[in-house]
């Protein structure tokens, strides 16, 4: 399909509908996204508002960014709905398919307006309306009467919606994370701690209330439910790190923030770290193991990680 968010339109040349179509492409993936934490289908969603918009006589459409808005809000709320129910079944927790915004980065996800990995984890707690709401409002502006067409409800309402989940978001967002040298410091040290299976340095950093979340899939080895407390996050960070000998840490941006991925010489992706701090001690890790997920990490000739074996008890 090409670059996240490019659809494969399959036309040749210009056409008007496919230049106004291009012109709100980058938004249009960036609602899908923010939705269903999944670059695939949120291409998915896009390709098919791309088919409706050609299809369609769009002689009565006025605004063709709030009728494609629509259109691409309606597709992910099914695709929200559906993939809440197969996440039921879902090998252990499920985390997003993280994106990479580095500078050489496809231009549809380099956004300023990005929302964090951490944050997209927190957007999973709402309801499929609520998350669209929240993201159609706080992520990229849009007036409630616009949203109330996308999401068929009443302005009123939406307004209620908004407040709700703006609630909810407060609740759980992520903690004050350590400015730039004081992460790159900290990281540096717990990365060499979980590389030789240190339990007490790797304690020693962690909150006592810190919680680790693994996304295997099925497919590697990962905690098969959240762990919590740093004496059981320490111990599971120390089995896990000395498997991957010769494993290397790069730093990366997804999302718009910081994150490390762990890659061995062969070019297969251990998996991607993203971590809060907060107080010098790190308070969240996330780590993406998940192959699927992970793909746009790899490099060339590296192997998807699917012969690892799956699943390891959490806490």
């Amino acid at each position: 399909m090409g670059e996240p968010g490019t659809p494969d339109t399959g036309v040749q040349g210009g056409s008007d509908r496919e230049r106004e179509f291009t012109r709100h492409r980058r938004l249009l993936f960036g609602v899908a996204y923010d939705m269903l934490g999944s670059v695939h289908d949120a291409e998915d969603c896009v390709q098919e508002t791309w088919i409706s918009w050609d299809r369609r006589d769009r002689s009565d459409i006025a605004e063709p960014r709030a009728y494609l808005v629509r259109s691409v809000t309606n597709t992910a709320l099914n695709r929200l709905r559906s993939a809440r129910a197969r996440r039921e079944t879902y090998v252990g927790p499920w985390l997003p398919e993280p994106v990479a915004t580095a500078p050489d980065a496809a231009e549809e996800v380099e956004r300023a307006d990005e929302v964090s990995y951490a944050m997209l984890v927190v957007l999973e707690r709402l309801g499929p309306v609520e998350r669209a709401v929240f993201v159609l409002r706080e992520v990229f502006g849009l007036p409630y009467a616009e949203i109330g067409a996308a999401v068929g409800r009443e302005e009123p309402a939406v307004r209620q919606i908004a407040h709700r989940a703006r609630a909810h978001v407060r609740e759980s967002r992520p903690r004050f994370t350590a400015d730039e040298a004081e992460r790159r410091r900290l990281t540096e040290r717990f990365l060499a701690a979980a590389a030789v299976g240190d339990v007490d340095a790797l304690k020693d950093m962690l909150a006592e209330d810190a919680q680790l979340v693994t996304d295997g899939g099925g497919r590697v080895r990962a905690a098969l439910n959240p762990i919590h407390g740093a004496a059981k996050c320490a111990r599971f960070l120390a089995a896990l790190g000395p498997k991957y000998p010769g494993a290397a840490a790069e730093e990366v941006e997804v999302n718009g923030g910081p994150a490390v991925v762990m890659r061995m010489p062969d070019g297969h992706v251990v998996g991607l770290f993203v971590a809060e701090i907060s107080q010098g001690r790190f308070t969240n890790i996330l780590v993406q193991r998940n192959p699927d997920k992970l793909r746009a990490f790899a490099l060339d000739g590296g192997r998807d990680g699917n012969a690892e074996g799956a699943g390891e008890g959490g806490a």
